[in-house]
């Protein structure tokens, strides 16, 4: 079987990881641009465009680097597959939260520069308060729970459509509109935009998606005690080059 090196899954990640961000941040610029005085509409746009394009990205990248785009996801996979040498190791984990972080920002530049903005502008949208930071522990616990429930049940081809959908759900349900992710939550920060994040507020949305971290880590292993044997296929399979294992 093929091996992919670990250089292509981190370029990969880098990818897939921008032009996430690229769809969050253009799509929101869009839906303000179209939909000036009606935010609920602007949020069902932002939503629904990056609910497709995660859908799409996961498909593109996944049987590369198995479509992580977050450190969150990636930390999950690491600690669930370590006892059984599936999922990341720990030097793939720190090379996957880098990409995915400098995959984000560039994210957030593209997405200014498309819409004839300065690159980098930073966000002066404060999101700093506690029932936001409730909304992203609660954005985290779900994702982190149906990612490893398709991959446990053997249903891992579906989760592009599923991993979208609840993403572009949580956009709804959720106070915080579904961050759910401190890579993405450091390159919103890059643009003063319907997407941005206020650098200030980026660290108490990040302590909580790791709170939320935990809780679903704990929550899959209450639910599913044999995740790690498949971590491996975290969020789709992927062929991981045993090279790089630690």
């Amino acid at each position: 079987m093929h091996q992919i090196t670990l250089w292509r899954r981190l370029l990969a990640e880098f990818l897939g990881t921008a032009l996430l961000v690229t769809a969050v941040v253009g799509s929101g610029i869009m839906a303000v641009k179209l939909s000036p005085n009606d935010v609920g509409l602007q949020l069902l746009q932002n939503s629904v465009a990056t609910a497709f394009a995660l859908g799409a990205l996961i498909l593109t990248f996944g049987p590369v680097s198995g479509a992580h785009f977050n450190p969150v996801v990636s930390a999950a996979d690491w600690f669930l597959g370590r006892r059984h040498g599936t999922g990341l190791a720990g030097k793939e984990l720190g090379g996957y939260a880098v990409a995915q972080t400098l995959g984000a920002i560039a994210g957030s530049i593209l997405a200014n520069l498309m819409f004839d903005l300065a690159p980098v502008t930073m966000s002066t949208k404060d999101r700093a308060d506690g029932h936001l930071w409730l909304g992203e522990v609660v954005a985290v616990v779900g994702l982190l729970l149906l990612i490893f429930a398709l991959v446990r049940s053997g249903r891992a081809s579906v989760a592009p459509a599923a991993v979208g959908a609840y993403i572009g759900a949580a956009y709804w349900f959720t106070s915080s509109t579904s961050f759910a992710n401190p890579a993405v939550t450091v390159g919103r920060a890059f643009t003063d935009t319907f997407a941005g994040i206020a650098p200030t507020s980026v660290p108490g949305f990040v302590a909580a998606q790791l709170v939320g971290l935990l809780l679903g880590v704990g929550l899959v292993l209450a639910l599913y005690p044999h995740a790690g044997e498949n971590a491996g296929a975290v969020v789709v399979p992927h062929d991981a080059d045993p090279a790089h294992r630690l």
